[in-house]
């Protein structure tokens, strides 16, 4: 349940852009309030780089719920399709090739570099839960890898 919340609140904030009205939810004879939270709103990534245009053509979005246990490193990568998340648990490093850090805590969004080689590490004691959105197309990977640049 709480991924399609988080699903809702990241597209109808970020990928269309435009800012989602109250709702009113009416149980017994009170009337609650839905809440919209904006989480991010931004045209570049964590490092500050602008992001790039859109892809020409049909557009294929991919969400995608990764899982990293304590101690694990993700390898050198880099992405060809703009993409953004959220960190639902524990605290995620991301280091660029160039030596650039990025710590994203639980709760928090990121937007993901675009081209830039970098790779991911859980250096906590629990296991990391992230959620990410890619605005891609169609037989694009979701990520480059690079295994001839080896970790330490």
């Amino acid at each position: 349940m709480m991924f399609w919340v988080i699903a809702a609140t990241l597209i109808c904030g970020a990928s269309v852009l435009t800012s989602c009205k109250t709702a009113q939810i009416q149980k017994s004879n009170s009337a609650q309030q839905v809440q919209s939270i904006e989480l991010i709103r931004t045209s570049q990534s964590w490092d500050g780089v602008e992001l790039p245009d859109y892809f020409q053509g049909r557009p294929e979005l991919v969400a995608v719920k990764y899982v990293f246990p304590a101690g694990q490193k993700l390898g050198w990568h880099h992405h060809v399709a703009m993409n953004y998340g959220v960190l639902v648990q524990g605290e995620l490093t991301i280091i660029g090739l160039d030596g650039q850090t990025k710590v994203v805590h639980e709760g928090e969004p990121v937007v993901e570099m675009v081209g830039t080689i970098h790779h991911g590490e859980n250096r906590g004691k629990k296991d990391v839960i992230l959620y990410m959105f890619y605005l891609s197309q169609k037989d694009l990977p979701l990520a480059v890898q690079h295994p001839e640049i080896t970790l330490e």
